[in-house]
Parts: structure tokens; sequence; C-alpha cells
């Protein structure tokens, strides 16, 4: 019997599917695919949330509203990177107000502890930031302290802005670094306006080790790579009857402590 011309040739329908079952694998596993979903996944929720989480800002004094809209825009960002983060020392937050203190090499950093840390705190943020519109109405609204690096009295007079919010039960995040690490290693020794802020203020210190977060995005870089984050927060560290240096390097040794051993972070 003849095999009707219009049939389809199962075998080359078959062999058709293979190769674009496989090219798609290997686009998914392609570096390219997550950072194309990592900013689609990102702009999307913001050109989405923006307006409300500006005029929630705005409307709102204690800027609470926003920092939990933030939390689920950092969740889903990193929901659409393909990383996973995993936390541990949850009970180490304290009940009160504190400084927070974590490492830095990749934006990530961010991403992580704004998604998973839980408890409400308030960055510290350079003031080029606030040059973005909208934007800087959201921070402003939200309560983020703008910091001029270049310039001294601006930077104090900030970290008293900081003080205050702090007495007042608001707690601050800072990376005491100051910026992104090239190599991953630890930038020591660290500013210390967060180590002044934390005597200033009374409260203690909480140190977090980040882990894992370099090779996902490293500094300089635009492409994004799946993988696994982890994030220790280490036991609060107090300030009182400490001088700025000794205070620093005790929460350098806790940090440089609570960053696990990863062959991710390389």
């Amino acid at each position: 019997m003849e095999r009707d011309s219009k049939q389809p040739d199962y075998l080359t329908v078959s062999i058709v599917h293979v190769l674009l079952t496989s090219l798609l694998i290997a686009f998914i596993q392609c570096d390219m695919f997550w950072t194309i979903c990592a900013f689609l996944g990102t702009s999307s929720y913001i050109v989405i949330m923006i307006v409300p989480h500006t005029l929630i800002a705005i409307a709102t004094r204690s800027g609470n509203i926003p920092h939990i809209i933030a939390r689920y825009w950092a969740r889903w960002t990193l929901l659409c990177s393909h990383v996973r983060i995993d936390v541990d020392g949850d009970d180490n937050i304290p009940a009160g107000p504190a400084v927070y203190m974590a490492n830095h090499a990749s934006y990530y950093d961010v991403l992580a502890i704004l998604g998973y840390m839980n408890v409400q705190f308030r960055w510290t943020v350079k003031k080029e930031l606030y040059r973005i519109p909208l934007l800087n109405l959201a921070m402003k609204g939200a309560g983020y302290i703008m910091i001029d690096r270049g310039h001294h009295a601006r930077a104090m007079a900030a970290m008293k802005v900081a003080a205050e919010k702090i007495r007042s039960g608001t707690s601050v995040m800072i990376f005491p670094e100051g910026t992104r690490s090239e190599d991953g290693k630890i930038k020591y020794p660290f500013k210390k306006g967060g180590f002044h802020l934390a005597i200033q203020a009374g409260v203690p210190i909480v140190p977090i080790g980040i882990t894992g977060s370099r090779p996902i995005l490293p500094k300089g870089s635009f492409t994004v790579r799946p993988g696994r984050i982890y994030m220790s927060i280490g036991k609060p560290i107090f300030p009182q009857g400490k001088d700025v240096d000794t205070l620093m390097h005790e929460v350098y040794e806790a940090i440089k402590t609570n960053c696990k051993e990863d062959s991710n972070q390389s």
C-alpha cells in the first residue's frame, strides 16, 4: 500500500521534536536565558508597582508597607533568576532595633537581604540613587537614609538622622565595606560611620555573612547565573564599653565566621 504523501513523516517529526527540545533545554541552561528572565521579571514588577509603591510611601509615615512591597519584589526577582536563598540564625534577630551589617559582593546581596530578612529595616543609600525619578520619592517615603560619601559633614548629618530613627525603634541595614568586593573577599577595614551610629544609638550590631552571591552577578558583569545564596545571621554584638576600632574588628570577625565555605563563592 502506498503511503499517503499528506501523512506526516513520524520519524522526521520525532527528530525535529528532539532537536527543538534539546535547543530549548540548552537555552534554559544558558546564562543569557536567566539574565533575560531576571530583567523582565524585575522590570515588570517595577512598572506595575512603582506608582502604588510611591503613593503608599508618601501617604504612610512608618515605611513598613513599602518595605513589604519591596520584599516581594526581591523575592520575585530571585525567583525569575532561579536563585535560591538559605537562611540560618533567625533566632539571633533581636526584639528591638539594631544596626545590621553584611558583607557585599553582588547586587544579589541586596535582594537576598531584602527578600528574606524577617525584620523591618531601612537602608542607607548612596545619594546617586536619589537622582532617579519616582524611585527617589519611594525611598524618601519609605524612610531610607541618603549618604553623601563625598561630603563628610553631610554624611555625618545623615548618620545623626539614622540614629534618631533607631532610637524611635527602626533598624538600619548597612554594607560596612562601602561598596561591592571585586574578588569576593571581605574588604577591611570597614567604613566607620555605621559603628559610630551603633555607639551613638546604643543598639547592637547584628553581623550577617553572605556566601554564593558573587558568581550569580559579579561586580562589573551584566550576566545573571542561577545559584544558591547562603545568609547566616550572627549573634548581636553590643557596643557598650568599646571604641570604634575594637567594635569594627569584632564585627569583621563575626561576618567572616558567618560566611560559609562554598565552591560557588569564587
